[in-house]
């Protein structure tokens, strides 16, 4: 069965790169602090949503000093709709490290980089090689199925053994003297040509050598283990209003959405609950009925996380009284305007809910 040499391989694709790639700002620029800035955004997130989180973060700050200095309140605001908000903190942690430690500059080297938090093996080589021309090749998912079908790997993909099987022959092909347009090639034949679901095999450059598309396994490969099951978690969350202004809480916990904002929260086991119970019990003890009015529940918002589905209500509860400050010491709740609220870091789906409700 025939698969393709080294040389002729990375040729190929280096050919078929300068016909057919998208042309985007990461893509114009050697400056590391950009390129670093792209890929953290771009992790599991499409190119169409991420590219208007990558221009408006340039925007905000536009060198790593600047991010650097930014609240990270407001990084976070920033990184708002993206998802895996732990990206956001040691990015903006990183940023920090090199702003005061490196005086602003970046490691130039793959080995260097991989030191920085939040910054894995894949970020590190697509850095050195975008940025610094190292030859060090980049294994992402579109890297994997390009791979795979290619050359006839049947390793899972997932498994350490497999990512090393992967990681060998990604660095026997790419070449020493284009690793950057080739790293920028495999990806963006991944992302375009061999696709997931409907690969454009027909108009293949390497369909004659690729081991999948002649056995007919391209729907097979590459091999990934199934993902755990979904774990099922249910919100219940009391929006405490005073006249025009909401009380809020900063998640501090080691739990999702760590660092945003959001409302005091009950989480039950199920979807339903007494709500006045939990009034009465947990949140005002001591509270009389006329002093508090509740508003009827929202609709059941949803929200789907890697390994996680939210199931969410709303109960706004109109307060007739300014809380005192033991209460919101004991709730850790904080009162803030809708101006102020507009600018704290949200979880998506409390954004929703104020879009619907409150703005």
């Amino acid at each position: 069965m025939p698969t393709p040499e080294p040389a002729f391989f990375a040729h190929t694709l280096i050919s078929w790169y300068e016909r057919h790639h998208r042309v985007l700002p990461w893509r114009e620029t050697k400056d590391p602090y950009a390129i670093w800035l792209s890929e953290v955004i771009l992790q599991q997130t499409r190119v169409a949503q991420g590219l208007p989180y990558y221009l408006n973060f340039i925007a905000a700050y536009p060198t790593v000093q600047d991010l650097a200095q930014a609240p990270t309140d407001e990084v976070l605001r920033h990184w708002q709709g993206l998802g895996y908000y732990s990206r956001a903190r040691n990015m903006h942690h990183t940023a920090q490290y090199i702003s005061s430690e490196l005086s602003g500059t970046f490691p130039t080297t793959y080995s260097e980089l991989l030191k920085l938090r939040g910054i894995g093996p894949y970020t590190a080589a697509a850095i050195a090689s975008f940025a610094f021309k190292e030859k060090v090749a980049v294994v992402d998912g579109n890297v994997f199925r390009v791979l795979a079908r290619i050359f006839g790997i049947s390793e899972n993909i997932a498994s350490p053994a497999g990512k090393k099987a992967f990681q060998l022959l990604a660095d026997t092909l790419i070449p020493a003297d284009q690793p950057d347009i080739y790293n920028q090639a495999i990806m963006e034949f991944g992302a375009v040509q061999c696709t997931p679901v409907m690969p454009d095999c027909l108009f293949c450059p390497l369909q004659q050598q690729c081991f999948a598309f002649l056995n007919g396994l391209v729907q097979e490969l590459p091999h990934k283990s199934k993902a755990k099951s979904s774990r099922e978690r249910f919100f219940h969350y009391f929006v405490l209003r005073w006249e025009d202004d909401y009380y809020m809480k900063k998640r501090i916990q080691s739990d999702i959405w760590q660092g945003l904002y959001d409302f005091y929260l009950y989480e039950s086991d199920g979807k339903e609950i007494d709500s006045q119970t939990v009034i009465t019990e947990s949140i005002f003890p001591n509270a009389t009925s006329n002093q508090i009015k509740v508003a009827p529940a929202s609709k059941v918002y949803k929200h789907v996380l890697s390994h996680q589905k939210i199931y969410a209500r709303f109960y706004l509860l109109l307060l007739q009284s300014r809380l005192k400050e033991e209460t919101l010491a004991s709730l850790g709740l904080k009162l803030f305007t809708k101006a102020e609220i507009e600018q704290l870091p949200k979880a998506i789906m409390i954004d929703k809910y104020l879009k619907d409700a409150v703005f």
